[in-house]
């Protein structure tokens, strides 16, 4: 699939980008850093009703921010930028399955509160991966030329 031409749904019909590659993902990127400062804040004030709507589009956002990143992918070789590649990759899969941490113990912490506690330890966790997968993945794109046109 060329940059730009879009994912096939199961309808046939094909879901392009509504923007290129780059600028999506630096929106949807930085949109999800965003709601995530608003994750924590809300959090840490017992806005509970708040706190869950962020987490919701904080979570959609990262969805979206992954689509571009593999639109990304398509226009950089990553495999040039060396070993940064295979450790960023595997800690962005890593950190996706721990973002289910946090809300596996903010469910819980709504039923025993005495894990809340709990819940901000894993939160600030999982902030502090992300943080480092958000590094090297700047860190990869800088190595990796992008692919003759």
């Amino acid at each position: 699939m060329s940059p730009g031409a879009g994912l096939a749904s199961s309808s046939g019909l094909t879901l392009g980008f509504i923007v290129s590659p780059g600028t999506g993902f630096v929106v949807c990127f930085g949109l999800t850093l965003a709601l995530l400062g608003v994750v924590v804040v809300t959090g840490l004030k017992a806005r509970r009703a708040l706190h869950l709507t962020c987490v919701v589009l904080t979570v959609a956002a990262l969805g979206a921010t992954i689509y571009y990143a593999y639109g990304l992918g398509k226009i950089y070789d990553l495999a040039a930028a060396g070993w940064i590649t295979p450790v960023h990759l595997s800690l962005a899969r890593a950190n996706t399955v721990a973002l289910l941490v946090p809300v596996v113990t903010g469910i819980r912490t709504m039923f025993v509160p005495a894990t809340r506690a709990l819940h901000r330890r894993m939160a600030f966790l999982v902030i502090g991966l992300t943080v480092l997968t958000a590094i090297t993945g700047a860190w990869m794109l800088w190595l990796a030329p992008k692919f003759p046109a």
